[in-house]
């Protein structure tokens, strides 16, 4: 999709991947406006970005988003469903408070945000990237439920692309680990940060050439995509992988 001229809703967008995505986007001619938790951490960035604090575990907040970003900017063509969270833990106890907030921010957001774009955008086009993760297609130990949140949008996705009747571009952002807070505000300073790791600046330039591609999955770590590729035919890459993450997470458990 050309971004010139274009209007873009971005999610969690005051740190991290969403960050550095704001930053490679405000090298084009476009409107931008950013939803995020921390709207403060927002205003130190220079050029035309709106702002406004959504939580967007409510989808009333998501409407009004929405509603606030066409008013500001005319349209959305672009949402950049970026926000989400993880836990990094043992489960050990029933706890469906603990779930449902994961599953509100990570997978329901997004997937409602798919409707209301393509409520919006009738007989437009339009592109709706989501931050999915690298564990949609590699579950890793102490991330059972972050990881299905992302592999639950890898499916809706993949079913979701076969029904469509309409101009719009679902794409899904598949990174590795990435060198932000996002482990430590997983568990704390202590969490182990899976091998590679790459910069948000990396993920951020390779989203927007995504875009510019319509590309309907986003792989920033050619490592990774490689990794899958060689696996169909030696399948013992990634469950060599898993089994080391697993003894770094059994010996964090031990020293914690």
């Amino acid at each position: 999709m050309n971004l010139e001229n274009k209007k873009i809703v971005i999610t969690g967008a005051s740190s991290g991947i969403g960050k550095a995505i704001l930053n490679e986007l405000k090298k084009f001619n476009v409107q931008i406006f950013a939803g995020d938790l921390e709207p403060d951490k927002i205003k130190t960035l220079k050029g035309k970005v709106f702002t406004e604090k959504c939580d967007v575990s409510n989808p009333k907040n998501i409407d009004m988003l929405i509603k606030n970003a066409v008013k500001k900017m005319g349209a959305v063509d672009i949402f950049i469903a970026n926000a989400g969270f993880a836990y990094f833990e043992q489960i050990s106890k029933p706890d469906w408070n603990h779930i449902d907030k994961i599953y509100k921010v990570n997978f329901m957001s997004p997937v409602y945000t798919v409707e209301k774009m393509k409520e919006l955008n009738r007989g437009k086009e339009y592109m709706v990237v989501i931050t999915a993760s690298a564990m949609a297609k590699l579950s890793m130990p102490g991330y059972a439920l972050y990881s299905s949140t992302k592999a639950a949008l890898d499916s809706f996705a993949s079913a979701y692309r076969h029904e469509q009747d309409d101009m719009g571009t679902i794409s899904l952002i598949y990174p590795i680990a990435t060198k932000t807070q996002f482990f430590k505000v997983a568990a704390g300073d202590s969490t182990p940060v899976p091998f590679p790791a790459q910069t948000p600046e990396t993920v951020a330039r390779a989203v927007i050439k995504g875009i510019l591609k319509n590309k309907k999955s986003i792989y920033p770590s050619k490592l990774f995509l490689s990794m899958m590729i060689i696996n169909r035919y030696i399948p013992v890459i990634l469950p060599i992988y898993a089994w080391i993450e697993k003894n770094k997470f059994f010996k964090w458990l031990k020293n914690k």
